[in-house]
């Protein structure tokens, strides 16, 4: 008798897409995955861990996460019931696809967040990527070209734009917020990188039934290592969302944590400010670079292009820095991406540049 396949009744759009692409490095100077350089405050972790040992470890965490989405609400001036968390904003956007995407089109921009078109993927949704402008814009005819024709589904806006940095004029993202409301699509604003470029679409949100706010604690906040994301909503809108996120996912300690950080803000914004000025100093001092070419950016990365993005991109971790290749960005070709570090760590970054040819 033959043995069947151990992956015969694995759906077969499920085997077509590659895994998340990720490759780690022992560079010592990790400009890769556009983290905050630095750690939790060291007083706010003590007093995190001190508050986890006091929690009964044995006990299932509140399966509605009240006090997470209380502090969040606070801290955003929204309606409890209208936020939604989750085990990273990774998840959400799985989350939104089985929401708005399965059966139906998943419309975004071309290059977008990779984590887009791999749920689209997964989940069997039909993926449709326009091409950004020239410029990097969001390109609106195109655009509302797609919602008119292809709705309904989930239509991703990305904000600043990720992995371009390029931040759209408001009244562009408005027209198409419109638009798509009237062909009855699910919008998504994804503000992963909002607080590095001053952007912030929740008034939007609030006057369009069908729009949300994508945020996360992993960028601004410092605190990728505990996955926390959230989404902002309407409160009818946000029930639905919440039904597709799996109970009990926010563990006690990442809860914990959380909620110790939103008792505790104000370190975000000194941080934010120190990669908004880095990220300007370091695009200044690559200007006029004789073999690199650098893209303006509204959030704590950047792109850069040479003659051979994979010779630079080995030169670099030669020097003990690792930064992110991305290879066949539609409009862009292959660029490296570069993410904002502490001082010293763009000081070791701009001297290997110096040096490049």
């Amino acid at each position: 008798m033959t043995k069947p396949s151990p992956l015969a009744s694995v759906r077969q759009s499920v085997q077509n897409v590659a895994a998340y692409p990720y490759t780690p490095s022992q560079a010592r100077i990790k400009l890769d995955q556009n983290e905050s350089p630095y750690d939790f405050p060291a007083d706010l972790k003590r007093l995190a861990l001190e508050r986890m040992a006091e929690q009964p470890w044995q006990r299932y965490t509140d399966l509605n996460t009240s006090s997470l989405r209380q502090g969040i609400a606070r801290l955003e001036d929204w309606d409890t019931d209208g936020v939604v968390v989750s085990s990273g904003s990774n998840v959400m956007i799985k989350v939104l696809t089985e929401l708005a995407g399965i059966g139906q089109t998943v419309l975004t921009t071309d290059p977008t967040f990779s984590v887009y078109p791999l749920e689209s993927g997964l989940l069997g949704a039909n993926l449709v990527k326009v091409p950004v402008n020239a410029d990097l814009s969001l390109p609106l005819k195109a655009l509302k070209a797609e919602l008119q024709t292809r709705g309904p589904g989930l239509f991703v806006l990305i904000q600043p734009q990720a992995p371009t940095g390029h931040l759209d004029d408001p009244a562009t993202v408005r027209e198409l917020v419109e638009v798509a409301a009237g062909e009855g699509w699910l919008t998504v604003i994804d503000e992963a990188y909002h607080q590095f470029a001053g952007s912030d679409y929740r008034e939007l949100v609030r006057e369009c039934p069908g729009v949300l706010s994508l945020r996360t604690f992993s960028k601004a906040w410092g605190l990728a290592g505990l996955r926390l994301g959230y989404a902002l909503a309407q409160p009818e809108l946000a029930a639905q969302i919440r039904k597709l996120v799996p109970a009990f996912s926010i563990n006690v300690l990442t809860q914990t944590a959380l909620e110790v950080a939103l008792e505790h803000p104000d370190y975000v914004i000194q941080r934010t400010q120190e990669a908004i000025s880095e990220r300007a100093r370091m695009l200044a001092a690559l200007t006029g670079h004789p073999h690199w070419k650098v893209w303006p950016s509204r959030t704590n990365f950047f792109l850069l292009q040479s003659g051979d993005v994979a010779s630079t991109f080995r030169y670099l971790e030669e020097r003990d820095v690792v930064v992110r290749l991305q290879k066949g960005l539609p409009v862009l070709g292959d660029c490296l991406r570069v993410s904002v570090g502490t001082p010293e760590e763009n000081d070791a970054f701009l001297a290997a540049a110096a040096e490049a040819r």
